[in-house]
């Protein structure tokens, strides 16, 4: 039986000066790719475009001379193998039927063609055309009778065939690249994109798969988006001479995207060009399956990864191509909007356009949930959780995803700098040296803060040593907005880019980095169940402890939070085995490393054995203020500091004093009407303040002075390696079982702490400046305004009655068996 549709093909193949065969395929596979060069037809990305071309009016108005050379393309495209067999035909069916219907009979069809002959793009000589109406019309009045009503009888019979464009399952998403070139076929090769690697290298900088990798990465987590968004998010809060100055602001060569920008605010665009990412991940995805950089499910997953995302942000295929419209014309630096008809007519109106299918449910759900697992295994590593917290901080590290890449000589010495003169960090310290920015305590500390606020049980504003700073107790009470977000993220995101330095440095263990970013990772994930969370408190905890002289990161966080690509959505959120990079010290711990005061930093995490380079002026502070050289000494001392220390020497030679004044009033004289040595003069000063009861020596119980002091030399001895951690608790229980015995409260044992730093002062002409910085200290500590100036307001004073309510979060610190906390 004749196939009638191959033979009326065939015959049309006539008028493009083919010599008549009833086969359309017959030509030589290399003959065809030849005749597609010529008709510069170089692979299927142009063909494509050719095909949806040819009808590009519809119905009655197509140009007749695009149907003829479609067929033609089409004989080719099969022969030539790009088109399988079965798809050719659907073509040649759907084209066929076009003619058939608006033209009525083969002359109409020829005279057509005569018309249409002298546009651009269709010339032929009119001899050799004249001849293949002639012989055309032979065939079908003398041949095997294919006559126009026949084939139309035929047609109608047979339903037009639907598989244009890829269309099964999955591989619908692949309609997604049609804005660059309709994907005509299955699977990707060298045939579809011709100087597809030229074009990669010369315009993304990607030579190989690993290159390619990290951009699809890029593209579907970041893109140029981020920028935009974020730039758009604050021209909206200014007026029009303020978005002049910004645009006037920037660099010779982003003033063009500036005006583009300024522009689409103007004309009321919604400012939204995610589609400019996505819509170019599915094509870069293309490209490294035409490569074989991609095997074909690695491709196909990136494009449904960007059909996942699309359909996430948009309702139609309009709103999508106009998204991209928006994004391009940033890119570019000039408004295209005005040409958003003429550029996407075809996809959008064309009755053989591969969006002639919704949008929305483009892909099926059962092929997304596959498709997000591989997206969450190329970020599976850990390391991902370092790049996604750094990242706010610095966007460029979004383009390190997926597969590591080299660090430039130049990026390692700003990452050394960074770490020499931000942290004292140093290669010599070792990986372990990063225990000390793990703060857990800290985090405990603004917990209990933002739950006590949230209660209205803070202390008070008045202290014995001068009322808190409106301005900081304002910012502390403000953290009872904070009651329901855990405050790990505060210190855990500056954690993570201290560890991207390390790492960019290569001067740390990239095993032990490995290991810390796996204990982060675990860390966050015990404390936010998913990444809305974490964002959600991030930018709560950012807004409330704002870094003096750093913008405030809310609204790159909040840009993480709203994009459902942000990388922070394809992490590896699970509840595991939990490791933190840190110690976590108990409850009782903290508090009595809070003994120390303001003597010290605050005590947010436990100390251990430092660098030699730390070690050389811990051992020279020692030695300067104590005279201690080793472990014994420095032991003894401690011991001697929590037995009796220095308010021993007050009991024995200045409290009998009290009881006989006039004995006191004459010592001084005596003191005072002759000369004194260096000991004498300290011994006066003390007495006169022991007469005047100066700071409530006389009245106050100077343990805390002792202890103060015991515990920031415990302290030392362990950052020096002259603790071991069973002596160094025993030392923190003594000085806890102390503070518990003497003192009720953190207000008597600031009075306790202040007196003997007082009365045992040398003489300095800086005493004063002295003193009240210390009382503008101890107002902070009691206080806690400003928030982390110290932990007393956060922590049960040893021994003393619980006060404080019980906050709402796991990273807490665990207390001792034997309290209830």
């Amino acid at each position: 039986m004749i196939d009638l549709l191959n033979a009326w093909w065939a015959q049309q193949l006539v008028l493009c000066d083919w010599v008549f065969n009833p086969d359309p395929f017959s030509i030589a596979p290399e003959d065809a790719r030849a005749r597609l060069s010529i008709l510069e037809v170089p692979d299927r990305g142009e063909l494509g475009w050719r095909l949806l071309e040819s009808l590009d009016a519809g119905g009655a108005d197509a140009d007749p001379a695009k149907l003829l050379a479609a067929l033609e393309l089409i004989a080719l495209a099969g022969a030539a193998g790009w088109l399988a067999e079965t798809q050719a035909r659907a073509w040649a069916h759907w084209l066929t039927g076009e003619i058939v219907a608006h033209h009525r009979d083969l002359d109409a069809w020829l005279e057509a063609l005569r018309r249409a002959r002298s546009d651009e793009g269709w010339v032929r000589g009119d001899d050799n055309f004249a001849e293949a109406c002639e012989a055309l019309a032979v065939l079908e009045h003398e041949g095997d009778g294919i006559t126009w009503d026949r084939l139309g009888e035929w047609l109608a019979v047979h339903d037009r065939p639907e598989a244009l464009w890829p269309g099964n399952e999955s591989a619908a998403v692949w309609r997604l690249r049609a804005g660059f070139a309709p994907i005509l076929a299955l699977p990707a090769g060298d045939q579809d994109w011709a100087g597809v690697a030229e074009w990669l290298a010369a315009n993304w900088q990607v030579h190989g798969r690993e290159d390619l990798v990290r951009a699809l990465l890029w593209l579907g987590a970041q893109g140029d988006r981020q920028g935009w968004d974020l730039d758009a998010s604050r021209l909206l809060s200014l007026d029009h001479d303020a978005r002049r100055a910004w645009c006037d602001g920037l660099e010779a060569g982003e003033q063009r995207y500036g005006r583009t920008l300024m522009a689409l605010l103007e004309q009321g665009e919604p400012l939204e060009w995610a589609a400019w990412d996505w819509l170019r991940l599915v094509d870069l995805a293309w490209a490294g399956a035409c490569l074989g950089w991609l095997q074909a499910d690695e491709a196909e997953a990136f494009a449904l990864h960007a059909a996942d995302l699309v359909q996430h942000r948009y309702s139609d295929w309009s709103a999508l191509a106009r998204g991209f419209q928006r994004g391009r014309s940033l890119f570019e630096g000039r408004d295209l909007l005005g040409t958003f008809a003429a550029d996407w007519r075809l996809l959008l109106s064309s009755p053989l356009s591969p969006w002639r299918v919704p949008l929305q449910g483009l892909v099926d759900e059962a092929w997304l949930a596959p498709a997000r697992k591989t997206m969450l295994g190329w970020r599976a590593d850990p390391w991902h959780w370092v790049l996604a917290l750094a990242s706010v901080r610095e966007p460029e590290l979004a383009t390190r995803q997926g597969v590591s890449v080299a660090v430039p000589p130049a990026r390692r010495a700003d990452a050394r700098r960074y770490l020499a003169e931000h942290l004292d960090l140093y290669a010599e310290e070792g990986v372990e040296a990063l225990v000390r920015y793990w703060l857990p305590a800290q985090a405990h500390h603004l917990n209990q803060l933002a739950t006590d606020a949230a209660h209205g049980a803070l202390p008070l504003a008045e202290t014995h040593f001068g009322k808190a700073d409106p301005g900081m107790l304002a910012q502390r009470n403000d953290l009872r907005t904070a009651s329901r977000h855990a405050a790990t993220i505060h210190m855990a995101e500056k954690y993570a880019f201290y560890l991207q330095m390390s790492f960019d440095s290569h001067d740390f263990d990239a095993g032990g980095l490995a290991a810390l970013a796996e204990a982060l990772r675990g860390s966050l994930c015990r404390f936010y169940p998913d990444a809305r969370r974490l964002l959600e408190a991030w930018i709560c905890w950012d807004a409330l402890l704002p870094e003096e002289g750093q913008p405030a990161l809310a609204p790159e966080i909040r840009w993480h939070l709203e994009d459902p690509g942000s990388l922070f959505h394809w992490l590896d959120w699970r509840v595991d085995e939990w490791h933190e990079p840190g110690p976590r010290p108990r409850l009782s711990q903290f508090t009595a490393l809070a003994l120390v005061g303001p003597l010290n930093s605050p005590p947010w995490s436990l100390p251990h054995r430092e660098s030699e380079r730390e070690a050389m002026a811990i051992r020279e502070w020692v030695d300067g203020h104590f005279a201690l050289h080793s472990a014994e000494e420095l032991v003894e001392f401690v011991d001697f500091l929590l037995e009796s220390g220095d308010r021993q020497e007050y009991q024995i030679n200045y409290a009998p004093y009290t009881l006989n004044v006039a004995r006191l009033a004459s010592e001084i004289a005596i003191l005072e009407s002759g000369e004194c040595s260096d000991e004498e003069r300290t011994h006066l000063l003390r007495l006169q303040r022991v007469r005047d009861n100066e700071d409530g020596c006389n009245d106050t119980d100077l343990i805390a002075w002792d202890l103060a002091q015991a515990v920031d030399l415990a302290v030392a001895g362990r950052q020096l390696g002259w603790l071991e951690a069973g002596a160094f608790n025993k030392l923190l229980e003594r000085a806890h079982g102390l503070a518990a015995g003497h003192y009720s409260g953190w207000e008597a044992y600031a009075r306790g702490f202040y007196a003997g730093f007082s009365f045992f002062m040398g003489e300095t002409p800086e005493r004063e400046d002295f003193l009240a910085s210390l009382r503008q200290a101890l107002v902070a500590w009691l206080s806690a305004a400003p928030p982390l100036a110290g932990p007393w307001a956060s922590l049960e004073f040893p021994g003393a009655r619980p006060r404080h309510w019980a906050p709402m979060h796991v990273d807490t610190l665990p207390g001792d068996a034997r309290l209830l906390h």
